[in-house]
């Protein structure tokens, strides 16, 4: 493909979406997870027009993933987005980025695999356009289930009677109905304490017993086992695939012929930059981690080596059988309209990240 490259890309923080981000977690929460079913007029597959081979000089797309922001100015592949104007909204979760889609303020945002799903069920039309996942990610896990201090957990079967943690329309919620699941229990066989799972909040309520247990992802896991495991807190893993990662967007946008060429390019150049951050672990230790997001350097190196290997796949079908699994789950237990999860993906997208991961691991290895 071919596209403009007149000038560089314009990468700044979307100001306006300011009052957005002070909106309340947990009015998000209940947006997200209420009781809206899936309907209105959805746009189909077949309606959206072929991708255009360029971009339309005087793009604009507005993005809400702030890592890769971060990654495209380290390794300096924002020049590959020249001639489309991107504006960065420093922005991320599926709350907050849902209500950025309905305020017409966010072209397209970096979430797990259940904002879209509750997104849809909400009435909006949003679809998947670049999935990421971990090779090992069993081993390689996002979140483990933190455990209070008493609260006598050793196996996830010994969650019965236990307060759990649970917010519905995020990763975390579906991860919670997942172990509940595998570990041969029923929602009823638990108390399930709805909170927001913003920051520490889980952390600070396994600390003050205001759960027995947890879903704790990234620096929070080392952070409450190095403050509290000598008090006798611990954590378990759960054995479980907790690694989606997606990029979506309202169908609204992908139906914009200029718009969706201008994503295109973005998920191409952001599979490269996934490759870039994979082969530089340095580089995104000293630029993301610790000036970016201010981390230590040893909390930094912690969550590299927990992510393991990327995957990027130039096909979906794995990925939306596994997707169709969340949706059965949460469509029982959370009593939702049935989804196909085919349905929440815009094939145009399919192969363009995952292509643009391998051939950046070839060129790299030349």
């Amino acid at each position: 493909m071919s596209f403009a490259a007149s000038s560089p890309p314009a990468f700044t923080r979307r100001r306006a979406l300011g009052a957005l981000l002070a909106i309340p977690a947990v009015g998000l929460l209940t947006a997200c997870g209420g009781s809206a079913t899936a309907g209105g007029e959805r746009i189909s597959q077949e309606a959206l027009a072929p991708l255009a081979s360029s971009v339309p000089p005087g793009t604009t797309i507005t993005v809400g993933d702030p890592s890769i922001r971060v990654a495209l100015e380290l390794s300096g592949l924002n020049k590959e987005l020249a001639g489309i104007d991107v504006e960065f909204a420093n922005l991320s979760g599926g709350p907050q980025t849902t209500e950025a889609f309905r305020a017409n303020a966010l072209d397209v945002g970096s979430v797990a695999d259940i904002p879209p799903i509750h997104a849809t069920w909400t009435g909006l039309d949003v679809r998947i356009i670049a999935a990421v996942y971990r090779q090992d990610a069993v081993n390689h896990p996002i979140y483990e289930l933190g455990i209070a201090t008493g609260a006598g957990i050793t196996k996830l079967e010994e969650l019965r009677g236990k307060k759990v943690a649970y917010s519905p329309g995020q990763a975390q919620g579906a991860l919670v109905l997942r172990i509940l699941d595998k570990a041969g229990l029923k929602q009823e066989d638990v108390k399930l304490v709805e909170l927001p799972s913003t920051g520490d909040a889980y952390a600070s309520a396994l600390s003050s017993k205001q759960v027995d247990a947890a879903p704790l992802g990234g620096v929070q896991i080392k952070r409450y086992l190095a403050k509290y495991r000598a008090d006798g807190a611990t954590t378990l893993r759960h054995g479980l695939r907790d690694d989606p990662g997606h990029l979506y967007a309202p169908a609204s946008v992908l139906a914009d012929p200029a718009k969706a060429a201008a994503l295109a390019k973005y998920v191409e150049v952001w599979g490269k930059a996934q490759r870039w951050v994979e082969d530089h672990p340095e580089e995104w230790l000293a630029g993301y981690y610790v000036k970016d997001q201010g981390l230590s350097r040893e909390d930094g190196q912690y969550l590299i080596e927990a992510t393991g290997k990327r995957d990027i796949p130039t096909s979906w079908t794995e990925a939306i059988e596994r997707h169709q699994q969340t949706i059965d789950l949460l469509s029982r237990e959370q009593k939702k309209p049935q989804l196909k999860a085919t349905d929440l993906y815009d094939t145009r997208f399919e192969a363009i990240g995952g292509t643009s991961f391998a051939a950046a691991a070839k060129a790299g290895a030349a």
